[in-house]
Order: C-alpha cells, then structure tokens, then sequence
C-alpha cells in the first residue's frame, strides 16, 4: 500500500475548499454548476486514493490518468463561476492555483511510475 502523503493532503484540502464553495453556490441559489463541480473536484481525490488498492503499475497510472483530467473539468467550471460572478477574481485565482499544483503533482506521479514500469 502505498503512503498518503502531500499529494493526498493536496487533494483532501482542495476538495474541502469546493465543498465549502458549494455550501456558498447553494445560499446563492445555484445548484446545476455547483453539483459539477463538487463532482469532478471531489472526484480528483477519491480516484488517487484509490490507486492506494491498484493492482497493478497499469492500474495506478489509470487512476491518477482519471484524477489528470479531472483537474481540466474541475478548472472549467471554475472558469464558469468567475465569468457568471458567482466567485470573485481571487477566490478563482486560488482555487486554479491549488488545482494546478494538484494537477502537476499527478502528472510527475504519473510520470515516475510509467518511467519504473518501462525499466
């Protein structure tokens, strides 16, 4: 099993912060947006903590592959909700940026295992 470390913490922290922003979209009255984005920012976790079970070097690099492009669509509907007003220029701007560092960290992972799986 492997350890939980930054990258985990990174994610667990992230997907609290959207889980608080969505309480904020629901008193605002938006539900559609805030449910799409509690789905793929949430789920940029929830499938690294699964490649904790992977079966394989395949499998886990699957798995961060899912929580990769997870981090896109999560940064699309923040890109939403900063041009339709729900959030503000800095709320977006850090939120993309912890998105981003999660994404980089996942892409380095993803990197370093496809390095050990080749040699």
């Amino acid at each position: 099993m492997r350890e939980k470390g930054i990258l985990y913490s990174k994610c667990l922290n992230f997907s609290v912060r959207v889980v608080n922003l969505c309480r904020y979209l629901h008193e605002q009255n938006e539900y559609v947006i805030s449910k799409q984005i509690l789905r793929c920012a949430t789920s940029i976790g929830a499938n690294y903590s699964e490649s904790f079970g992977s079966e394989s070097n395949a499998d886990y690099i699957h798995k961060l592959s899912i929580s990769y492009k997870e981090t896109f669509e999560t940064q699309y509907w923040l890109d939403v909700l900063a041009e339709s007003k729900y959030i503000d220029k800095p709320a977006h701007e850090s939120l993309y940026s912890d998105c981003e560092e999660i994404r980089k960290l996942i892409s380095s992972s993803i990197m370093t295992m496809k390095k050990k799986s080749e040699s």
